[in-house]
């Protein structure tokens, strides 16, 4: 996949800044998300993670190669233009490119920023295989929740620098290792389970824009059912922020029997 520079892209200094004035008042910025059918906690407004997103992708383009393959680049605008169109976000400005990186890999960033590398375009065997993924990355978009990560740092580095802060001079080991092992911890128990939890939304929403779009959803698993076959080693699911590919099988096939997709 092309390197992102994720520090353009986590003003957490400030973020963190926001959640340490906000958790202690007893004030949450809580709002319901449609999409999601649940609240979500939003330190930042999500159109204000558009500029970071914006230099970003410059940055990308600069360092990382773009394809000049016409035909793939008109065929990723093609697709993502019915998939935008399905989610009610036409009116905001989409931008897609095509990275030349042998990964199977694709990724948005704020402000509508879709890339997708060849590896994937070469791997996705058909139109339906493309825009699931593409579905699953503007879905990440429609659930907000590039702002919910953000968030969910700020507040989780607040709560280690507590940690720390009421640990630093206190006695015993024990209590000392609660306060060295206090960042690390929330790393894993809070940060990539909502993580994980985020990507399964995104494939839930995912599947109802392409099905909106035209898109074959069965069609379209078969690209996660193919990713699940190849094997190999991988990092274990709880260490892990996407789900393993069979888990992510399983649950959207549960979910297409659910909404009666074809």
């Amino acid at each position: 996949m092309p390197a992102v520079n994720y520090r353009a892209l986590r003003p957490l200094r400030t973020l963190a800044l926001v959640g340490a004035l906000v958790v202690p008042a007893g004030l949450t910025a809580c709002s319901y998300n449609e999409n999601l059918g649940r609240q979500q906690v939003l330190l930042v407004d999500p159109s204000a993670l558009s500029q970071q997103g914006a230099q970003a992708w410059a940055q990308m383009k600069q360092t990382s190669k773009v394809s000049n393959d016409a035909a793939a680049n008109a065929r990723l605008r093609r697709i993502g233009g019915q998939i935008v169109g399905a989610s009610g976000l036409g009116g905001q400005a989409w931008e897609y490119a095509v990275f030349e990186d042998s990964s199977v890999n694709a990724f948005v960033l704020p402000g509508g920023k879709v890339g997708v590398t060849t590896g994937m375009m070469a791997f996705a065997a058909n139109d339906d295989e493309l825009a699931a993924v593409l579905g699953h990355e503007v879905a990440h978009v429609m659930a907000n929740h590039a702002a919910e990560r953000y968030s969910q740092s700020a507040l989780a580095q607040v709560g280690a620098g507590l940690v720390g802060a009421a640990t630093q001079n206190a006695e015993g080991g024990v209590v000392q290792a609660l306060g060295r092992y206090a960042a690390p911890a929330l790393q894993v128990a809070v940060l990539m389970p909502h993580s994980r939890q985020h990507e399964l939304e995104a494939d839930r929403i995912g599947l109802d824009l392409m099905v909106r779009a035209g898109f074959s959803a069965r069609r379209g698993v078969e690209l996660w059912r193919r990713m699940a076959a190849r094997g190999g080693a991988s990092t274990p699911a709880i260490l892990s922020t996407h789900p393993s590919d069979a888990a992510r099988v399983q649950q959207l096939d549960a979910y297409i029997a659910t909404r009666g997709y074809s």
